[in-house]
């Protein structure tokens, strides 16, 4: 009776099935459509500096993410940890807060850059009108709410089959690239490729946005800490075996690319726009046309996948807000016999499909790095050093070798991402106003969360007794 009347997530998630949702959330449709952008802001085969670059801060931001998951193995990742790392009814309820105000913009917006770049890597297969772009984007949305709407055990085998055509995918991608590889072409550099400038530098700060983007979901088992089996020793292994597994495939992918495709037809596509299916114009170099259209059935199969991971994580964040009556009680609903935040994932679902109707794949995805970054992966870094300074033994199941240096690493890169558009020239106009549109959300954040501790006399403004 009990059970029926208080449904409880469920710890239904091993650890191959946790990481396979991972490595589903990191590879959506990401790494094959920011290929040719990465390769243009580089300027060369040296792009792979980028996706090196991005998989070193993913390991360093994983650290932290790595003991706070294990730590505290809950619904809602960053909304509990900002929560605990800087004090309940303190500067926590501040930090928690912020957190939830931007993914209620930034949720959405993720699932709307997974859906539109699916209906957009789709145009090689079949032209699309904007109209009929934006059916398909806002379609495929829906499609996954619908099957999303299930329990965890049942979520968990279905991760399992997405994850063997993820990997399947890449590794064909990377085997055409080695079999018909070109020394010449993937190690092809240009005279001062590598020199100090601080245009190199510029694009090295563009490049980067598109490979973290690529990287982002490695924390994705944090979310879902409510519902993983063993969290202690789990959710650290399923954040480190994600991001060296992508690590990999994404570095030979490129590799596999630049060896068979000469770095300035890739850059070309950029500017006739059809960078978005790269790949699919790789495989057709290859093996021709037939091959190329089956593996961008493939690849849409990884960005329909990803989305799927996408998802089911974010929509246990505004779940665990709620469940602490810190926002609205309608995202704590639990399905009574399946077992999941259903209310929150409706929701969710609602405002992706509407803002897939309203953005384009470029603005979204500079939208999604720069809002996150001071608040949710810079704040949680801080915040980690911080309390392990304060208090030397914390007694919890998993800590970082090396603490608090891969914290600090952590914060250097994603300031760098963050302050390189201001600093150093750059082409593109709209990476400084991502950043002053994410200082602006975080401005307006303090300002509601400050009215609403006023109206209901919480901290700062509480009445001491």
């Amino acid at each position: 009776m009990e059970e029926a009347t208080h449904p409880k997530l469920v710890r239904g998630l091993s650890l191959f099935q946790a990481t396979s949702i991972n490595m589903l959330d990191m590879v959506g449709i990401g790494p094959f459509a920011v290929i040719a952008f990465v390769v243009a802001a580089m300027n060369g085969p040296q792009c792979i500096i980028a996706w090196i670059f991005g998989a070193v801060l993913a390991l360093m931001d994983g650290t932290v993410w790595a003991e706070m998951g294990a730590a505290m193995p809950e619904a809602g990742g960053s909304y509990v940890f900002l929560n605990k790392l800087y004090g309940p009814k303190k500067w926590g309820s501040l930090m928690s807060f912020l957190f939830i105000w931007q993914t209620v913009i930034q949720a959405p917006l993720v699932v709307a850059s997974g859906s539109i770049g699916f209906a957009e890597y789709l145009k090689y297969l079949v032209p699309l009108s904007d109209i009929q772009s934006k059916m398909v984007s806002g379609g495929l949305v829906i499609l996954l709410g619908i099957v999303l709407y299930r329990n965890i055990r049942s979520i968990g085998k279905i991760s399992i089959l997405l994850w063997v055509i993820l990997v399947g995918t890449i590794a064909w991608i990377i085997l055409g690239g080695l079999t018909h590889f070109h020394t010449d072409l993937a190690f092809g550099y240009a005279p001062h490729s590598f020199d100090m400038t601080p245009a190199f530098f510029a694009g090295l700060g563009i490049a980067s946005v598109k490979t973290i983007y690529s990287y982002l979901g490695y924390y994705n088992v944090c979310h879902l800490g409510a519902e993983i089996k063993n969290p202690g020793k789990n959710i650290p292994k399923s954040i480190f075996i994600s991001i060296a597994g992508i690590a990999v495939l994404y570095l030979l992918m490129q590799i596999s690319v630049l060896a068979v495709l000469p770095w300035q037809s890739i850059k070309h596509l950029t500017e006739v726009d059809k960078s978005n299916y790269v790949v699919s114009v790789f495989m057709e170099t290859i093996y021709g046309k037939f091959a190329a259209q089956f593996a961008t059935v493939c690849i849409l199969c990884v960005a329909a996948s990803s989305l799927f991971a996408v998802i089911l994580g974010y929509s246990r964040v505004p779940y665990a807000a709620a469940k602490d009556g810190n926002f609205f009680a309608i995202f704590g609903k639990v399905h009574p016999t399946k077992h999941f935040p259903y209310m929150s994932q409706i929701i969710l679902c609602a405002t992706g499909f509407v803002f897939s109707l309203l953005f384009r794949l470029s603005e979204v995805i500079g939208a999604i790095i720069f809002m996150r970054i001071l608040v949710q992966f810079v704040g949680q870094a801080v915040g980690l050093i911080m309390l392990r300074a304060k208090h030397k033994d914390l007694g919890w199941p998993y800590k970082t070798w090396l603490f608090p240096l891969p914290a600090i690493l952590s914060i250097i890169g994603w300031m760098f991402i963050f302050l390189s558009p201001l600093i150093l020239p750059t082409k593109n106009a709209k990476e400084p106003w991502f950043i002053l549109g994410s200082i602006g959300v975080i401005g307006i954040g303090v300002v509601l969360f400050l009215f609403r501790a006023s109206s209901r006399k919480e901290w700062p403004y509480e009445v001491k007794r």
